[in-house]
């Protein structure tokens, strides 16, 4: 049987653009640069979207190469992508609101062989949690809660 575990955040918005987010008993902020029309009190959601695929797949680049016994140093990870801001800020409709695709750069600093990085880098793509969820079609449902009123 599969061993499932549930993640959950909670985050509340100001007046502006910056959000705080609960993940367990950290703290996180998120905001829109000052040329924006945030305050730059914490990264943006796409920012924070590329720290995420960093992050796990250095954690599952770790976890694998622990498992296999193999020489891992360390790594280097480039994130980049690129969207229509027009869509966004409803100027426009010509593309998605997204990401128009994300390009990732592994630099590892591994003793393994070309065909060894080939082979770890595929299992890598394999077994990354977020790495699969922003690649498949994961399904995202957005509802509004029930309204919640506060009596002094």
């Amino acid at each position: 049987m599969a061993k499932m575990k549930t993640y959950r955040i909670e985050a509340r918005s100001d007046e502006k653009y910056k959000v705080t987010v609960q993940a367990g008993e950290r703290t996180l902020y998120v905001d829109q640069p000052v040329f924006a029309g945030g305050g730059d009190a914490g990264a943006s959601p796409i920012d924070y979207l590329f720290a995420s695929l960093a992050g796990c797949i250095a954690t599952t680049a770790r976890i694998i190469a622990n498992q296999k016994k193999l020489n891992l140093n360390g790594m280097d990870i480039k994130v980049e992508g690129a969207m229509d801001l027009d869509v966004i800020y409803g100027k426009g409709r010509d593309n998605r609101p997204g990401l128009s695709g994300i390009n990732v750069s592994v630099a590892l600093d591994s003793g393994m062989s070309e065909v060894e990085r080939k082979g770890f880098l595929e299992e890598l793509r394999m077994r990354c949690p977020v790495y699969d969820s922003i690649n498949e079609a994961t399904p995202v449902m957005i509802a509004a809660a029930s309204q919640t009123i506060t009596v002094p």
